[in-house]
């Protein structure tokens, strides 16, 4: 070993013991902070993992598999036509309405598959962003005024943020764009279109209700779905299981097997549905992984992508936890410091709402609780506003990942054009508001 490998060792060794000889033990606020981290990522593992982070890696892993690298440059890619890419991006994204992190196998899986950096970035914003459940408990608790201003802020973002986002980066894209040509000499996808869309139309049925929110009230179609979101997503998953026997070759008697331990899961404890759910997805990941060609490679790019995403995730809510705490609790950072930066509509005020909420991990559709409590204790409008644009779309744990799909600079850029435009968004609201 070098004589400069061996200061390295040694000054990272020293520095860790002194981080542990000072550890600030024993003092409430820092030890507080230590269980919110904890806590925040007991939460966030039983809330959405099992339900949306493992099946969106299978999505990704689907895409990067099955799905053509032309057929992607075509409608997502930098050279297809604007009005196209992006409508297909915001769209698709939106239907989506998955939270900041379980967008991000998705996202990581287009754009290695070549969708150019504009459409990429739109699809990465109007996932989280424009949820329509969230903008419509947004009008009905915060005021239409604010749903109103939500629902087409985040629009126009997912929009301009791609336009800039490929405008900005123009050189490096078509350097990309031609690696990425000469990458994909080899076909993905030789099935037959529709069986392609069909496969991804259920699994995104699966993600999509089995994370069917109640919080659309107690009545109504929305409600109504909620009842009956695991008997929809078990039919998804029996028509997924057809499918994948028939066109896939993948045995029946795994799936059949699958099935049966999920079915006497949903009998012995109906009101954990996650283990059923959880032993479905195992079953699957066995079924395909022993099964030859393009099953075993779908179940190799998932893991690839968990890889890669799952540890920076769960780092970057670690971090997350410790400073700011989960929702009605508190980390290092007081929140009475927050309330009181946030009042009025000052520049101040809207930068550090979308600051803050561009770092804070906010489940899907707790932002509107969390601001009702913020609005009641004197925080403007234009900084509801700033904090409701960056929050959903960004966090501490998806700026770690993203930054492992795109690099630093782009990552950067991104955070910071939702920031500014948040920030910009909020001061005018709040100006006449």
């Amino acid at each position: 070993m070098s004589f400069s490998s061996q200061w390295k060792s040694l000054t990272v060794i020293t520095a860790v013991f002194l981080g542990a000889l000072f550890l600030p033990v024993g003092l409430p606020r820092f030890e507080t902070s230590v269980m919110e981290s904890i806590y925040l990522v007991h939460d966030y593992a039983r809330e959405h993992v099992v339900f949306c982070l493992l099946p969106a890696f299978l999505i990704a892993g689907g895409i990067s598999v099955f799905i053509r690298g032309e057929a992607v440059m075509r409608y997502l890619g930098a050279g297809a036509r604007k009005v196209v890419s992006y409508a297909v991006a915001s769209v698709s994204g939106s239907i989506l309405a998955v939270c900041s992190c379980t967008v991000l196998p998705l996202f990581a899986g287009i754009y290695k598959r070549g969708a150019g950096i504009g459409p990429a970035s739109a699809f990465l914003y109007s996932g989280p962003a424009i949820n329509v459940l969230a903008i419509i408990l947004t009008a009905r608790i915060l005021g239409p005024g604010l749903g109103f201003a939500r629902a087409v802020g985040a629009v126009m973002f997912s929009v301009l943020i791609g336009l800039l986002m490929q405008w900005i980066f123009r050189r490096s894209e078509a350097d990309r764009m031609a690696n990425i040509v000469e990458s994909q000499a080899r076909p993905a996808g030789n099935e037959p279109v529709h069986r392609t869309v069909l496969v991804f139309a259920t699994l995104i049925a699966i993600l999509i209700f089995s994370n069917w929110s109640s919080q659309g009230g107690s009545s109504g179609l929305w409600f109504a779905v909620y009842r009956g979101k695991w008997l929809v997503t078990g039919i998804a998953a029996t028509v997924l299981a057809a499918m994948l026997v028939r066109w896939h070759g993948v045995s029946l008697w795994k799936l059949f097997t699958t099935a049966v331990v999920v079915i006497i899961l949903a009998l012995l404890v109906p009101g954990t549905p996650m283990l059923g759910f959880g032993a479905g997805l195992l079953g699957l990941a066995v079924a395909l992984g022993t099964t030859k060609g393009e099953s075993s490679d779908w179940l190799e790019e998932s893991w690839g992508y968990a890889r890669q995403i799952l540890p920076l995730l769960f780092g970057g809510i670690l971090v997350a936890g410790f400073l700011l705490g989960r929702p009605g609790s508190e980390g290092l950072i007081p929140s009475v410091w927050v309330e009181r930066a946030v009042g009025g509509n000052s520049l101040w005020a809207n930068l550090f709402a979308s600051v803050a909420g561009a770092f804070m991990y906010f489940a899907t559709l707790t932002e509107v609780p969390i601001l009702q409590g913020l609005l009641g204790a004197g925080m403007g409008k234009g900084p509801a506003l700033a904090l409701l644009l960056a929050g959903p779309a960004l966090s501490l744990p998806n700026m770690l990942v993203i930054r492992s799909v795109m690099g630093t600079r782009k990552t950067f850029t991104y955070v910071l054009l939702v920031v500014v435009m948040a920030t910009g968004s909020g001061l005018l609201y709040g100006a006449f508001a």
